[in-house]
């Protein structure tokens, strides 16, 4: 089986941080526990190696051990949970003119 802490230039925490949203979206969908076929953290490795390596979708997801389709699902879920964390336009521009 691949080995994904091995091949991931990425601070430990941060897959951590990435998983947590990720469980904590799949929590307020109401997506039963264990019904995915990556848990949180597996999920997050395959979107942040996404970013890191730019790599093709479906040899992510071969790695991962789910079909292509998934994989995509899965990136894009990652993606949205993501850009959720971002400020919105108006707030930073708020803030850019406090400072």
């Amino acid at each position: 089986m691949f080995t994904y802490a091995a091949t991931l230039d990425v601070p430990c925490h941060i897959v951590e941080y990435l998983a947590r949203l990720l469980a904590a979206y799949r929590r307020q969908i109401g997506t039963p526990r264990r019904s995915r076929a990556l848990r949180p953290f597996r999920q997050a490795v395959l979107a942040l190696r996404w970013f890191r390596e730019r790599g093709r979708v479906h040899r992510l997801a071969r790695d991962a051990g789910i079909s292509q389709a998934t994989g995509y699902r899965y990136l894009y879920e990652a993606i949205s949970v993501l850009a959720a964390q971002a400020p919105d336009l108006h707030a930073v521009l708020d803030r850019c003119r406090d400072q």
